[in-house]
């Protein structure tokens, strides 16, 4: 699968054997939105990102595991920012503005999460070429469908996909961690999710509405990134974070639940001009919708590649 990083944007990992955390720098800063759903997220700095708020630049999202405690790695990746002179001058300082969110993956008998040393290490691993996904960094711990136990979850993991419209980059990042089943869109067979004692696929949302399960697990969520060299201000890049999750809605079923922290980023460059913002909100659309499939489907390996100025082929 061939993957399109936007120039100027670089992705890192970092995990242990539990739990991970991924990076997406972009350290001369660009305009970023999002879109918080679900009644579980766990966030930082999402605030922020609302069109009337005066920060127009953010300099890295973090997809992080760990749950709230994961929140530590963004303090990692800022002073790894600090560090190199990037950030917002403030009163003779700098201070980066990171954003991140968490997924649940606490599934063990200990704690593990990742640290400020853990986000350090994903900046220090970013590059905009030969990027892997899978089960690294925040997709390390990624499951899906846990809600009878690990013993019948499916392993998840971090997918990527990019869509090309008018000249434009729009590639997904996606952490897929959620409650429900993992759906192809073609096929329309669950492809991820919860499993009988047969390894059989259940079918977690006819079950929860047959009254089965009404004693659901928490530990979930669903959290990406959507990068794109689009030219977009604060209030395109919101409105495309918020028509991306339709992507999630395809793919994911039930998704948006009382147990999930849905999140999605968009990190716009702005280096090409938009005709229309609807072309890129369809494209994130697909490019979600594609990742949460490669989350799912135990690819670990990616052709990755910087965008380059004159690179406006389409898919």
């Amino acid at each position: 699968m061939k993957i399109t990083v936007p120039k100027g944007i670089k992705i890192g990992h970092y995990n242990d054997d539990y739990t991970g955390v991924t990076v997406v720098l972009c350290e001369k800063g660009c305009i970023c939105g999002a879109d918080v759903r679900g009644g579980a997220p766990g966030t930082r700095e999402t605030d922020l990102l609302r069109s009337e708020k005066a920060a127009q630049e953010v300099h890295a999202v973090v997809l992080t595991g760990g749950s709230a405690y994961g929140l530590e790695s963004t303090c990692g990746v800022m002073e790894y920012l600090k560090d190199k002179g990037v950030g917002a001058k403030v009163g003779g300082k700098r201070v980066p503005i990171v954003c991140g969110a968490v997924i649940f993956d606490l599934i063990y008998d200990d704690y593990h999460w990742p640290d400020k040393a853990a986000g350090r290490k994903a900046c220090e691993n970013a590059c905009s070429e030969n990027v892997g996904f899978g089960q690294v960094g925040v997709g390390k711990g990624a499951t899906v469908g846990k809600f009878r136990g690990m013993k019948y979850a499916t392993k998840s993991g971090v997918g990527a996909a990019t869509v090309k419209v008018a000249g434009v980059t729009v590639t997904a990042i996606v952490a897929v961690n959620a409650l429900g089943d993992v759906i192809d869109t073609e096929t329309r067979k669950i492809v991820a999710g919860c499993k009988g004692k047969n390894g059989d696929f259940i079918g977690a949302e006819q079950r929860i509405l047959n009254g089965e399960y009404l004693k659901l697990l928490t530990g979930n969520t669903t959290i990406g990134c959507i990068i794109t060299d689009a030219k977009l201000d604060k209030t395109a890049a919101n409105k495309v974070a918020s028509v991306a999750h339709n992507g999630l809605a395809r793919t994911i079923y039930p998704v948006h639940t009382d147990f999930d922290g849905d999140s999605l980023f968009v990190m716009a460059t702005g280096k090409r001009p938009v005709l229309n913002p609807v072309l890129i909100e369809i494209a994130a659309v697909k490019a979600v919708e594609k990742a949460v499939l490669a989350a799912v489907d135990g690819c670990v390996v990616y052709e990755t590649h910087c965008c380059d100025e004159d690179d406006s082929g389409q898919d």
